[in-house]
């Protein structure tokens, strides 16, 4: 069950976002705010799957009982744009000074 909540939430959140775009998240835990914040680095969002969050949050919480998944969590996605192209003006056939 845990694991179609995360197949639904990461679609969710990067459903509206192009495949080059970069996108990481973190995820922490509200009810015990001395444990540390769990993070997915960055990464293309065509990378982003399900099996890649259940993996990083699967080994938390095995190595972490006090990270419970029946808690409260707070999740964040960072997100920002790749630019499209090389980088180079357009000239159409003039040239640049």
């Amino acid at each position: 069950m845990f694991e179609e909540c995360i197949t639904s939430l990461t679609n969710y959140l990067v459903d509206d976002l192009r495949d080059r775009d970069m996108v990481g998240l973190r995820f922490r835990n509200t009810e015990n705010v001395q444990d540390y914040v769990v993070v997915i680095s960055f990464r293309r969002r065509d990378q982003l799957k399900h099996e890649v969050v259940w993996s990083v949050l699967g080994k938390v919480v095995q190595s972490n009982a006090r990270f419970g998944l029946s808690d409260r969590l707070e999740i964040h996605l960072d997100h920002f744009r790749m630019p499209a192209g090389n980088g180079r003006e357009k000239t159409k056939g003039r040239f640049l000074e």
